[in-house]
């Protein structure tokens, strides 16, 4: 065996379970072609050695660190150019980590420090990005034509002292820059040092929307840097890695995955335990683990593995309880049963691992746990598959969730948990501009009500419902309600992340801002490695409580990446904090790119949108705070004269029984709008069509759309246009939270 000093790539291959699971030709077809045409060749260009091949990454040893992220760089530009024509869910992606060290030959594998830490970039990674070590770093500046940015010291698993992590950024704007990490400062309660983190969201339906959160996520990990080893809790704490499928067939990975999220989910309801949330455990699927580096990552005593055999009629489960400090057994069982018996089986696992870890069950949870009602096994399979394609949050198979949910109540119509899963689809649909496909805005806050109240009908012991109604009720500004569901579902599920960040969301838009922060600490520790949402209500309920610099230390690594939807969104926060701490330079810049992204963005719509705010005082914090930082009043950043105002029997005239057209300019669309005699309007766009009600309040126009920002009123002023003619359709403007209209009365 020889030791050297040499540069390592980690390549892995994103959501390659998935993309296997649904085209497995098609798949490996796409990535042998990217292997021959792309990644081979550029190794050998920049003198590299594929040490390995992985079936979904692999490991590269390069002489020249310069080389190695030379090469990076070309494969990961190579593959989105490949990609270009590649529909989004069929695409091979890839994560980058490259590190510089130490490292043990064998042959010709290679082992040591050097390759575990390459590794550990690479699982850092964004999908299509490059991490890199700060020894990397100083070799490659100045020598590479790319940026970099500092996300700060992370610790790594198995690795004793913290690693400094640089994203590489290949904007050529960015060629030869260091943006510097910020650093944070430490948390005031004195038992926790681990970073926390919140969430992004924006329930959206056409153009406007408002802050939600994602009652489940996709299984990308936010990385987290922690300070110190999370401290034990003060009872059994239990982390449920995801079971291997070891069935001939990889499309049962849905079955293997279904069975562990139900084990976790039946723990977690268990008062006596501590149980890691599901999205934090299927960060490390597919990856070869360490069960005492899980158990000191994710804060726990114990980890619970196994592996799940699908074969025709029969269903093998191999299960075993880890002690997390020693790796010694403590419990371990093999079941070999028809698959119909799967629920039985289901019940015994959990009642080995409370008895094991000698944890007393309540007289209800024994209740619960022998009483509870099991479903037909065709509409548990097609559940199963169902809440596959809930997680994967892509469109199409989120449409395909909606059937399988909706076969499987028609199967059993008493299977309470798939009417919930409807729900949650629906609540999403409704919630989220990225997901406005699934199901339109107005249709999808009736069923997602129906479905939420059928579940409970059937079982109100079920946590997600309750979460579900308790957002509703809240927009709907009824704060009492919210907090009695969201409390309730917390109470169903002390484990749930989600259960505890609905009901911070719900705490702080009723003004409780000290118990919002309370709560989303908590999802945090239930998630040490959560999913991206949960960075940005941390920040948001720092924010509440007026704790700027905490919430500009825990937004600013993710403002750039993470920032999706149009409310509640990690820029907006940031800006708004960065204003409260006069850094005005900072906040103007946020709102610039929140505007660039949406120019329609304005104080108008916030305030619309931030309706649910139970407290005045709390929702002009926020706007007096995005004011500061320059955003506009209206929007497109539209200011209308006062002299040209319409009031009185001039503004009626307009919507009595009148027909507009000319040109959306929010929409940048053509657009016609007819007024009823009775109150009753249509709007119409080559992509939207709303039906409502318009009518006068004071001096402005108001409308109302069902399903269009939560159906709340959209009120503004209409002005005559100065250089308006009939001919150009101009003649009159209309201005409100959405959008700037002009047009002419049509002839």
């Amino acid at each position: 065996m020889e030791r050297r000093l040499a540069a390592i790539m980690a390549v892995d291959v994103v959501g390659f379970t998935r993309l296997m699971g649904e085209d497995e030709s098609g798949t490996l077809a796409a990535l042998k072609s990217h292997r021959a045409e792309l990644i081979e060749p550029n190794v050998a260009q920049y003198h590299g050695r594929i040490v390995k091949l992985m079936g979904d990454g692999a490991l590269i040893e390069f002489a020249s660190v310069v080389d190695a992220l030379e090469c990076a760089v070309v494969l990961q530009r190579g593959v989105a150019e490949r990609n270009a024509e590649t529909p989004e869910d069929r695409r091979i992606t890839f994560r980058i980590g490259i590190n510089l060290g130490d490292i043990i030959a064998d042959g010709d594998d290679i082992y040591g420090n050097g390759v575990n830490v390459a590794a550990r970039m690479e699982t850092l990674a964004e999908p299509g990005g490059i991490f890199i070590t700060g020894r990397v770093l100083d070799q490659v500046k100045g020598n590479v034509n790319v940026g970099f940015c500092s996300l700060g010291p992370r610790q790594v698993k198995n690795v004793e002292d913290p690693v400094n992590v640089y994203k590489v950024l290949f904007d050529p704007a960015d060629a030869g820059t260091i943006t510097d990490f910020p650093k944070r400062k430490q948390q005031a309660s004195p038992g926790r040092r681990w970073a926390a983190i919140a969430a992004v969201l924006a329930m959206v339906s056409g153009a406007g929307g408002a802050a939600w959160y994602y009652l489940a996520t996709p299984q990308t990990a936010q990385i987290v840097p922690h300070e110190a080893p999370l401290a034990l809790p003060d009872k059994p704490s239990v982390a449920v890695l995801p079971f291997a499928n070891l069935s001939d067939d990889p499309g049962q990975e849905y079955f293997a995955d279904g069975l562990t999220d139900d084990l976790i989910l039946d723990l977690s309801k268990v008062s006596g335990l501590f149980v890691i949330a599901r999205n934090s455990m299927f960060t490390f699927k597919g990856k070869p683990v360490r069960i005492k580096a899980v158990a000191k990552d994710l804060g726990v005593a114990y980890v619970v593995e196994g592996s799940i055999r699908r074969d025709g009629n029969r269903l093998r489960v191999n299960a075993q309880l880890v002690d997390g400090s020693t790796g010694h057994h403590v419990w371990s069982e093999r079941y070999d049963r028809k698959i119909t018996d799967i629920f039985t089986m289901q019940d015994e696992v959990v009642g080995e691992i409370v008895s094991a870890l000698a944890v007393q069950l309540t007289g209800i949870e024994k209740t619960k746990l022998a009483e509870r009602p099991a479903p037909k096994f065709e509409a548990y399979d097609l559940y199963l598959k169902a809440r596959d394609g809930y997680f994967s949050r892509d469109q199409t198979r989120m449409r395909e969730s909606l059937d399988l949910y909706a076969r499987a109540t028609d199967i059993d119509p008493t299977f309470a948990r798939a009417y919930a899963g409807f729900a949650q689809v629906a609540a999403d649909a409704l919630r989220l501009n990225s997901l406005r496909n699934v199901m339109g805005g107005a249709v999808a806050r009736k069923v997602a009500e129906h479905a939420a109240r059928k579940a409970l009908d059937l079982d109100p012991t079920l946590p997600d419902p309750h979460s579900v109604l308790a957002l509703l009720r809240l927009v709907d500004g009824d704060h009492d309600a919210a907090l009695q569901f969201a409390r309730r579902a917390v109470e169903l599920d002390p484990n749930s992340a989600d259960a505890h960040t609905t009901l911070a969301i719900v705490l702080g838009y009723a003004g409780q801002a000290e118990a919002a922060l309370d709560s989303i600490r908590t999802a945090v520790r239930l998630n040490p490695l959560p999913p991206p949402h949960l960075t940005t209500y941390y920040g948001w309920a720092l924010f509440l409580n007026h704790k700027y610099d905490e919430a500009i230390a825990v937004l600013e690594p993710i403002a750039k990446t993470q920032d999706r939807g149009i409310a509640d969104t990690p820029r907006e926060i940031l800006a708004m904090a960065y204003a409260k701490q006069g850094l005005m330079d900072k906040a103007q810049a946020q709102v610039k790119s929140l505007r660039e992204r949406e120019p329609f963005l304005n104080l108008a719509w916030y305030r619309t949108a931030y309706d649910h705010h139970a407290r005045a005082e709390d929702l002009h914090h926020r706007l007096d705070a995005l004011r500061k930082a320059g955003m506009s009043e209206w929007p497109l950043g539209f200011r209308g004269g006062p002299k040209q105002r319409l009031t009185g029997s001039a503004l009626q005239n307009l919507i009595s029984k009148e027909t507009w057209s000319g040109m959306d300019a929010g929409r940048k669309l053509p657009f016609i709008q007819e007024f009823g005699e009775d109150g009753n309007t249509v709007y119409a766009a080559a992509t939207t069509l709303l039906s409502g009600m318009a009518f006068i309040e004071g001096d402005k126009l108001c409308e109302r759309f069902e399903g269009f920002v939560m159906s709340r009123d959209l009120c503004g002023p209409v002005y005559r246009n100065p250089g308006g003619t009939p001919e150009d359709r101009n003649e009159y403007v209309y201005v409100n939270p959405t959008t700037v209209q002009y047009f002419s009365l049509k002839q």
